[in-house]
């Protein structure tokens, strides 16, 4: 579901061959993406994959992220390379030292969430750095990113990826920075608040662990942290719409998960009529003790449209960038979470912009 025209910006100056459960689902893929002929398709088992593995050449996931780590395996015994778009975890830090040794990159967190929400926040610290310096500052930073209906539905959702997944996603603890201090959560829905986005209200709650990413992006330790949150975006509503689910899935056991998730998927199926709409504001406000404040915002709207959803899009189209600079040898082998170079991110930036896939700024001083 996650896999777009960032396949198409791969089969201009590569070869590729699509791996699906069948060699007619990688048919269609092709067929829906107008990529026929452009791309080899196979079916895949890890026997049929280890048999094509040469030195250099790039396994691209969009499996699950427990499907991962025997496909690093795979690539690291052939001195391959692996991206995919999931967090990274255990399975990548267990495997850096082998990689490094083999001249092999692991490219994670280059998707949508994670990935260009990564490189807006680089782009704010950099841009609020240039208005503190190395003065002391408070700082409150928020990032939410969402995929939901583009026309609003009873369920205020529409499954872009696995509907178990989305559940599992929900019963996943969070851990934030609020008030000053870090807080846990650990039903990520009893966080729920509003936000407005580009004048709409929309409803947020933190998701996963956000407070490993102040290091990640590079925040002064001159700066105190009021607020420091990456979490998801839901349609107003969304909540109240979700309660039946929200209200059962703590007892939930794992059979019924996987229950649930058929239920839910059948009753709101998701359809070639209808399309879904990402939206994403990664935020920053700063505060010195001099009185100077300064706030810039990034905020990304997309639909999707008949030819592809916004999901796949904004999923595929940063990991193709991300797996072009492996092929031609820009990224130097070891573990890598997108980027944190500044001269790269502007590059990435500038390639989502060429691809049509922009977010607007803003920013001013005062709150």
């Amino acid at each position: 579901m996650s896999t777009g025209s960032g396949l198409a910006l791969l089969c201009e100056g590569t070869s590729v061959v699509l791996w699906g459960r069948t060699v007619a689902k990688a048919e269609a893929c092709l067929a829906r993406l107008g990529l026929t002929g452009r791309a080899a398709a196979g079916a895949y088992t890890p026997g049929a994959l280890a048999a094509e593995l040469a030195p250099g050449d790039i396994v691209v996931s969009m499996l699950p992220a427990t499907e991962h780590p025997p496909l690093i395996d795979l690539a690291l015994a052939h001195r391959a390379h692996f991206a995919c778009s999931s967090y990274a975890g255990p399975a990548i830090e267990a495997r850096a030292g082998a990689a490094r040794r083999r001249g092999s990159v692991l490219l994670t967190e280059l998707g949508l969430d994670p990935g260009i929400d990564h490189l807006l926040a680089h782009e704010l610290v950099r841009k609020a750095r240039q208005v503190t310096g190395e003065r002391p500052a408070t700082a409150h930073f928020t990032s939410y990113c969402g995929s939901n209906p583009a026309v609003p539905n009873a369920f205020r959702y529409r499954f872009s990826w696995a509907p178990r997944g989305v559940l599992t996603a929900l019963l996943t603890p969070a851990r934030l920075i609020e008030d000053g201090a870090e807080r846990a959560v650990a039903r990520p829905w009893e966080a729920v608040t509003t936000q407005v986005v580009g004048g709409e209200t929309v409803e947020v709650y933190p998701n996963r662990d956000s407070v490993p990413f102040v290091l990640a992006y590079g925040f002064p330790a001159t700066w105190h942290l009021g607020t420091f949150v990456r979490g998801t975006l839901r349609l107003a509503g969304w909540s109240e719409a979700w309660r039946p689910v929200l209200d059962e899935l703590p007892g939930a056991t794992d059979a019924r998960l996987t229950e649930l998730a058929d239920e839910l998927a059948a009753r709101y199926p998701t359809t070639a009529a209808d399309h879904d709409r990402v939206v994403m504001s990664v935020k920053l406000r700063v505060h010195t003790g001099a009185g100077e404040s300064w706030w810039g915002e990034y905020v990304l709207d997309m639909t999707g449209d008949a030819r592809e959803s916004a999901t796949a899009r904004l999923v595929s189209t940063p990991l193709a960038c991300g797996v072009l600079d492996i092929a031609t040898g820009r990224t130097p082998p070891g573990p890598h979470r997108a980027t944190d170079d500044p001269r790269t991110v502007a590059r990435w930036l500038d390639f989502l912009r060429v691809q049509s896939i922009t977010a607007s700024y803003a920013e001013g001083a005062g709150t």
